[in-house]
């Protein structure tokens, strides 16, 4: 069963390879994009995991810990809670959308600097 970080280390691992994706598929202009519409594409462009069975699964013994987090972030950000904390599949998703807020920016670096810089430097050479 995956741990807190593990799921977090997932989505992670998620950002950095749907990054790469769009590095490869417009590498002049990626690192001219803005981080909030990255976010937007690779988080709120379509469901992490879909169906109740699935999203109750992969939320295992943390199931408590991600709806925290996502009252902490809409509290802060909106002024109350908008997600339905009774769907699991709604919960999955919106943990996803706020752990990937959390970690664009670091990602987005990650990828200029160790995935299209090195692309850049062998295409010119």
């Amino acid at each position: 069963m995956q741990t807190y970080q593990d799921k977090q280390r997932e989505i992670k691992e998620f950002c950095i390879e749907r990054l790469k994706e769009i590095a490869d598929y417009n590498k002049e202009d990626f690192k001219d994009m803005c981080t909030s519409e990255l976010h937007n594409e690779i988080f709120n462009t379509d469901y992490y995991i879909i169906g109740r069975y699935q999203a109750k699964q992969w939320l295992g013994a943390d199931a408590f810990d991600c709806i925290g987090d996502i009252q902490e972030y809409e509290n802060l950000h909106f002024g109350e809670c908008h997600t339905d904390l009774s769907e699991p599949e709604q919960v999955v998703n919106m943990w996803v959308y706020v752990q990937g807020y959390e970690i664009i920016d670091e990602c987005f670096e990650d990828i200029c600097e160790n995935y299209l810089d090195p692309q850049l430097k062998m295409e010119v050479a």
